[in-house]
């Protein structure tokens, strides 16, 4: 090699390396995507949010770019409850001896298949529990969240629909059309028995599985040195891995016919209580405090470690950011009057 070309290309490559990044028209990964690398720190550190309004994002409600990322959520969501209705039904029609754990080892496959397809065009939440975690500590604005959670709903409840559309109803009636349930009620030798679990035991269930299930596995996702030390597939593949072990876990140990095991994503729910309706909207609401409240305890939980091992590219919409700055918009409000 010729010596006198080394230093033009180191030059070259220092050029490139302090060329300013150029926005396009294309519809790029979130600042809370695992793996992104789209996101510029720097740039978000110059652009950091300092008003309520920007801190909010309210912009993004406006922003074709947000709501056509939004898309793969939507799709991403219907697919979602689509196959994992499908595989609760199968897995117990099949008549298999051990239903529970076909079924999480299947779960976990959608899942992380999904994610890897969704990622690099929303971030790959598929979750309203996903989505609401990252926009508390801040690695999303909360009005893309709420676009998010939206499409997400609305997702669910179409691979509701593309369910019921291709079962007949007997299935849909014995299975609940795959849904999340708390109890059923079934035949007795005494007239119609309620079979399932109390909706405190329930309420319990869902918050440690929500806490656990973000706590290993969404977090390594918002972290940005363990996702690009380990790998996007890697990362996703340990997210599908845990979501299936928790509701292997969550079925095993209640083991009661009637509960259908726990949500941990309260669109996946929502969808199938709203086609089927019915028993389905029993305790559904604990299909949603549950993971609110483990949503809030695993900010709690970030907020309390150490600053050194808060590893995160561009949290500029934190949750706590957001009031501070609301209280001095209200004193210097009070103070111009």
């Amino acid at each position: 090699m010729n010596s006198n070309s080394i230093p033009s290309t180191i030059k070259k490559k220092k050029m490139a390396e302090n060329r300013p990044a150029v926005e396009d028209d294309r519809v790029h990964p979130l600042s809370s995507t695992p793996l992104s690398e789209h996101w510029n720190v720097e740039e978000g550190k110059k652009s950091s949010p300092s008003t309520l309004s920007e801190k909010l994002g309210l912009h993004e409600l406006f922003s074709l770019k947000v709501w056509r990322a939004s898309l793969a959520e939507l799709v991403g969501s219907a697919v979602l409850v689509f196959a994992i209705d499908t595989i609760v039904i199968s897995s117990y029609e099949t008549k298999t001896t051990t239903p529970n754990l076909v079924m999480a080892i299947l779960i976990s496959i959608t899942v992380a298949i999904l994610l890897l397809a969704t990622n690099p065009i929303s971030g790959g939440h598929i979750n309203p529990v996903v989505t609401l975690s990252a926009a508390f500590v801040g690695l999303i604005s909360l009005s893309r969240a709420a676009v998010y959670i939206l499409s997400q709903c609305t997702g669910a409840i179409l691979g509701a629909l593309a369910l019921k559309a291709v079962v007949n109803s007997s299935i849909e009636e014995t299975f609940s059309l795959g849904g999340c349930t708390l109890t059923v009620i079934a035949p007795g030798p005494h007239g119609p028995i309620i079979m399932g679990i109390e909706t405190t035991q329930a309420l319990w269930l869902e918050i440690i599985c929500t806490f656990v299930f973000l706590f290993a596995s969404i977090w390594m996702a918002f972290d940005h040195r363990q996702a690009h030390a380990v790998g996007r597939v890697v990362v996703f593949s340990i997210v599908g891995t845990v979501a299936g072990l928790l509701v292997f876990i969550s079925t095993t140990v209640t083991a009661v016919k009637g509960y259908a095991g726990v949500g941990m994503n309260p669109a996946r729910c929502l969808g199938p209580a709203l086609i089927r309706r019915g028993h389905l909207w029993n305790g559904h609401w604990v299909f949603w405090v549950g993971p609110i409240i483990a949503c809030v305890a695993f900010y709690l939980y970030t907020k309390i470690i150490p600053r050194q091992h808060f590893h995160m590219d561009g949290h500029t919409h934190d949750t706590v950011n957001i009031v501070k700055t609301s209280q001095v918009e209200k004193d210097l409000s009070n103070f111009s009057v």
